[in-house]
């Protein structure tokens, strides 16, 4: 099985290409700490990464509160709270996975278009690609606040093909977790799992994608 028929390339962010979890952890336990709450693991806030900073905000606090004390306005503060602090880290501690660099010159230079898909904030993707020095490889981005809906919902994916006029079965998705693929499903796309990642402690196979890898290099090998 190959892919070498693709035109465009949607990858996913956090997981896929970066590991960001140490930023977020620390975003994360700067609010924590702000509330005279005990700061969470890595292992803890990697299971909570994966579907918007508000969701992991959410699940931040319900780590360390019962629901019934998180109010509405104390999740606003918490949450901006959050926004501001991770600005401040976005790059710090972030990194590309290993066979990241080396396997986007490879498709750059096969004529691959790529874009990236996440449900992270818009305002945080930029900076991060120009941290890690790797921007020049994408044609665009979006994020959880571009459009009304985000993955798993088909909308972010067929907006990018629409917006490069790619076809969507000349179209794949790579991605880390459960919302990468059904994204995939619910858009007709096809798509690639990637075995490492956050996936809440799932196993990615089990969302049938087409075809699942443990190392990003081996892309090299499909396209």
């Amino acid at each position: 099985m190959d892919f070498k028929d693709k035109e465009l390339i949607i990858f996913d962010f956090d997981g896929t290409l970066i590991d960001s979890n140490p930023d977020l952890t620390q975003a994360l336990n700067r609010m924590l700490i702000h509330f005279d709450l005990k700061p969470i693991t890595l292992e803890e806030a990697s299971l909570y990464i994966g579907n918007g900073a508000k969701k992991l905000v959410e699940r931040g606090l319900n780590h360390r509160l019962h629901h019934d004390k998180i109010t509405e306005a104390l999740f606003k503060e918490a949450f901006d709270f959050f926004f501001e602090a991770y600005g401040e880290v976005v790059c710090d501690k972030t990194y590309l996975y290993p066979g990241v660099m080396k396997t986007l010159q490879y498709l750059d230079d096969k004529g691959y278009d790529m874009t990236i898909c996440t449900n992270k904030p818009f305002k945080f993707i930029e900076p991060i690609l120009d941290g890690l020095s790797v921007k020049q490889f994408f044609k665009t981005w979006v994020g959880a606040d571009s459009l009304p809906k985000q993955k798993p919902d088909a909308m972010p994916l067929l907006h990018l093909a629409e917006t490069l006029n790619r076809d969507i079965e000349k179209s794949i998705v790579v991605g880390d977790s459960k919302n990468d693929i059904l994204a995939a499903q619910n858009a007709k796309m096809e798509s690639i799992g990637v075995s490492y990642g956050y996936n809440y402690n799932e196993d990615i196979a089990n969302y049938n994608p087409t075809k699942v890898i443990d190392y990003f290099a081996e892309l090299q090998k499909l396209f």
